[in-house]
């Protein structure tokens, strides 16, 4: 006799949502969670796609939530909406820019608490340090700071990404000539164990899953 799927998936109007056993053994959940995702190809491939998880009665800790949503974040084309547990909804908080325009000139800082998008220019000798991510739509050439309180997760973009030097939490850069990057077109950087990345800001979604991406018509 087959043996009952743990995981039942269901296509709701704006996305999918994953109905998890509540009685079984967590092992025995991630098991059959990797193995649905292996095996049921069909949702997982294309456009990005929503995800609520509903867990029923089962109350996982904040190390289990992490499995479970690890294991979902394998599929590149998911993007967890919400968690579901004895009908407590557990949302993805809402992700906030600060806006400001001008020019960072040389001697100059700016500081802000939290993601930051510049409009204009950083020059040579100027900088900037935020605690969060740093968008900056103009020409980078002189210092940024993201994640300035610790954070490994924020990412730097830039229009024109030629900069003195970048700092994400503790990681420094290695100088521009060392990237091997050859820019047509905004570039972000990141993280990625320990060591400094540049890509694509069309990669972006890939690297930060939390953020909205637009699904066309």
């Amino acid at each position: 006799m087959t043996a009952k799927s743990l995981i039942t998936i269901k296509g709701v109007k704006d996305g999918l949502v994953f109905l998890l056993d509540d009685q079984c053994e967590f092992i025995d959940l991630l098991r059959d969670l990797r193995d649905k995702l292996e095996h049921t190809p069909h949702f997982f491939n294309g456009p990005i796609v929503y995800v609520d998880v509903k867990l029923g009665a089962r109350s996982i800790t904040e190390e289990q939530k992490s499995e479970i949503l690890d294991i979902l974040k394998m599929k590149g084309n998911l993007l967890i909406r919400s968690l579901q547990s004895d009908d407590k909804v557990e949302k993805q908080p809402d992700y906030q820019v600060h806006t400001m325009t001008g020019i960072v000139r040389s001697g100059q800082v700016l500081r802000h608490q939290g993601n930051l998008l510049f409009l204009g220019d950083v020059n040579p000798g100027g900088m900037i340090i935020c605690t969060g991510d740093i968008y900056v739509c103009g020409a980078l050439r002189g210092t940024v700071h993201a994640g300035a309180e610790g954070d490994h997760n924020a990412i730097i973009t830039a229009s024109l990404f030629s900069p003195t030097q970048l700092r994400i939490a503790d990681v420094i850069s290695r100088p521009p000539d060392e990237w091997g990057v050859t820019q047509t077109q905004m570039e972000v950087a990141y993280v990625d164990n320990g060591q400094m990345q540049i890509d694509k800001i069309t990669n972006l979604q890939r690297i930060r899953q939390d953020l909205k991406m637009f699904k066309g018509v």
